[in-house]
């Protein structure tokens, strides 16, 4: 065992998750910018580990986390490949931090992530709409109230955000579409800290969320679809008047 890997072993468990995360993220922010091209193979263990300054379990460690975000491919004797982007689980919440804070992403990206939004979010309200419970309403409530406190255009606002996004997916009892949920209220989050960039929002979004609440919590599967429709795509015209290259862009 070398002095790098008896150094690391040392480390409390929550440093060394934070030192792999790193390294990963050092490797991915290389893959999505396109420093490495889909097919590409990466250096070998030995050699990463060294320019990295880290042991060859961390970096096995952070290949191991890019694998599971569909990023490489590693195969024994055959080294760690770049996966076409096909592969790429671009609703990972790592993934879509790392494309935005080496932004700004691309005017396709941003549509298609708007365009994913479209074809899901209005379906799972209206569905919400059926099947909520209690306490989805109250945590909506909650999240709308602080959305109103704070503003979007600060953390807590769009922690509140992101968390009224999730709770509408959660509460169409479907656990395929709850497995987008995380995916979903990450690009909330991205999109909204992207058109807020200079900590003020083009406009407030408050009373579109308040109208998706009130129907789901009527019970009104159409309104809450309405509802959706409307609150989306005026996020969509909110990021294109802040980004000009989205102009010409529409969902």
């Amino acid at each position: 065992m070398s002095e790098t890997e008896r150094a690391e072993r040392a480390v409390p468990r929550g440093r060394s998750q934070r030192l792999h995360g790193s390294i990963a993220q050092e490797i991915g922010t290389a893959i999505l910018t396109g420093a490495y091209a889909p097919g590409d193979l990466l250096a070998n263990e030995v050699d990463f580990s060294e320019r990295l300054s880290v042991s060859r379990t961390a970096y096995r460690e952070a290949v191991r986390i890019l694998a599971a975000k569909g990023l490489v491919s590693s195969r024994p004797k055959a080294g760690t490949r770049v996966n076409a982007r096909s592969n790429w689980n671009f609703l990972d919440p790592d993934i879509l931090r790392w494309i935005f804070e080496n932004g700004p992403p691309t005017p396709a990206f941003v549509r298609e992530l708007f365009e994913l939004r479209q074809i899901v979010e209005p379906s799972a309200a209206a569905l919400a709409a059926q099947r909520h419970t209690r306490a989805d309403i109250a945590e909506l409530r909650a999240a709308l109230e602080l959305m109103g406190r704070h503003g979007l255009g600060v953390e807590e606002g769009r922690n509140a955000d992101r968390l009224f996004h999730e709770t509408i997916l959660r509460a169409t009892r479907n656990e395929a579409l709850g497995t987008l949920a995380s995916g979903i209220a990450a690009a909330v989050r991205w999109t909204t800290l992207f058109k807020a960039r200079d900590g003020r929002m083009p406009r407030d979004p408050v009373p579109e969320h308040a109208k998706v609440l009130a129907a789901i919590a009527a019970g009104n599967p159409e309104a809450a679809r309405q509802a959706m429709e409307n609150l989306v795509g005026l996020a969509f015209q909110d990021i294109r008047s802040v980004d000009p290259r989205l102009i010409d862009e529409s969902v």
